[in-house]
Parts: C-alpha cells; structure tokens; sequence
C-alpha cells in the first residue's frame, strides 16, 4: 500500500476488514504485526505518536476529534501545541482558508453542527503543517448533505498541498474524490486500482459497493 505526495487515497472494504487498524498503526496507535511503515525512506513503524506527527503525518479519528469545551481558536492552538515558533500566522492562514472557523472563532466546538465539527478537526490537524494527513470515516454519521461538505473540505485540505489517506464508509463518495483506492478484506488488500476504475469495475461493484 502506498501514498504518493498530493494524492487522496481511500480505503474501503466491509466492517472489520482492517481499515482503520490500518490509520492507526501508520499514526503508532498500534504496532505493526508484519511489515514496515515507511516514510520519506525511514522506517516509523512503532514510534509513538508525538513523534509522528512531529515527522509530518496527522490523524483525524472518526470520533471525539475536538475538544467541545473549548473554541475554535482554543482547538486550533491545542493542536499546535508542539510548534516552537508563533502559532497566529498559522491560525490566520487556516482561517483564510476556511472562513467559517473564523466567523465562529469565539464559539465553542459543542456549538457547531456535524460538518463544522470535522473541518474544525481537519483544521487542527493541520495545525502542525503535515506533509500526509490520515483521516478516519470523515462522512460518519452525517447527513447527506452535511456529507457533500465534508468532502469538499477535503478536497481543500487536499489542494493545499496535503496527501490524504482516507477510510470512508461511503464508498462511492470517498472514491468520487480519491485518486487512488484500496479494497480491504479480512485484512488483505483484496483489490487496488485508480478510483475511477474501481468504481467502474462490476466485481468490487457487487462485492462491495451495493451494486
């Protein structure tokens, strides 16, 4: 499996099939049981978290991804908390690109509806400037609408410059934005392709997509 610079990648596969074990052992949530995580030509497998996101790779978990007591500018410098240097202008320039967050800078993260939540997550995340960002069934328990949002926040997080790697339960939608994609299964790369080829191809169709 892998993430090349500028590229949104998405994993899909049936419950249990190893997706998000996979984001996890890539961020050092977990140890890898065979192989190596390799990035930038080291190998980071097993290294702790903080550590990986000071090596350039951050993690947006499906859940509990911000902090619903604090603002949205209190979110945003909780993420950036391992920076040494001015964190403003990293703040000003996450606000320029996403407007919403700074016309409720002052709210509190439990006020914002589903889809202000997750660009709030992303926006953290990108807090720390990574070169990959790892994201976790970003359209969970969203409604369709709310969902569409979603995925164009990441294709701007993509357009600035981050590659993704995406677990999406909706696959025709996560597909719909990825440039490449994998099918996961009992936790095997059952199939991997460009996404549009998957989308088009009838096997993983049936098997996977509900067609």
């Amino acid at each position: 499996m892998s993430l090349a610079a500028d590229e949104i990648v998405c994993l899909i596969g049936p419950n249990g099939a190893g997706k998000s074990t996979v984001l996890k052992t890539v961020f050092g949530l977990l140890e890898p049981w065979t192989g190596s995580v390799q990035f930038r030509g080291d190998d980071i497998g097993g290294l702790a978290p903080e550590d990986i996101v000071r090596e350039g790779i951050g993690y947006v978990p499906q859940t509990e991804n911000v902090f619903g007591s604090l603002t949205i500018e209190e979110n945003l410098r909780m993420g950036g908390v391992a920076r040494d240097d001015d964190l403003d202008p990293i703040i000003d320039g996450l606000y320029d690109r996403f407007p919403v967050l700074e016309e409720k800078r002052r709210a509190k993260a439990s006020t914002l509806s589903g889809g202000q939540r997750q660009l709030l997550a992303f926006a953290r995340a990108l807090m720390m400037e990574p070169e990959v960002l790892l994201i976790d069934e970003p359209s969970a328990g969203l409604a369709p609408n709310t969902a569409d949002e979603v995925f164009a926040d990441v294709q701007t997080v993509n357009d600035g410059g981050t590659a993704i790697l995406m677990v999406e339960q909706n696959a025709h939608k996560g597909l719909g934005i990825s440039d490449r994609g994998y099918v996961l299964d009992q936790g095997t790369v059952a199939y991997e392709n460009e996404a549009a080829s998957l989308l088009d191809d009838p096997e993983v169709s049936r098997l996977y997509l509900g067609g």
